[in-house]
């Protein structure tokens, strides 16, 4: 049941995060996959910060923190 959690959380982080930086998304599974590697960077983002995220809604805003830095790095290297 955790992974499904972690699936769902990371699909939505991966919507919010396209929403948030004006791309538009890249489809259900790029969302997800962009989302899930969002949620492990925000885990690690947080750590080096010195962060917890608590419950739900703390883990959906570490996910989507996350993926929006995913997202706009992939954006400057993709412009270079």
């Amino acid at each position: 049941m955790s992974l499904l959690w972690f699936l769902l959380i990371g699909l939505a982080a991966g919507w919010l995060a396209g929403q948030l930086t004006k791309g538009g998304g890249y489809g259900l599974v790029g969302d997800l996959i962009v989302g899930v590697i969002g949620a492990i960077l925000g885990g690690v983002l947080f750590g080096l910060l010195g962060l917890k995220a608590v419950g739900l809604a703390g883990e959906l805003i570490m996910a989507t923190v996350g993926a929006v830095v995913l997202i706009l790095g992939l954006r400057a290297i993709k412009r270079v």
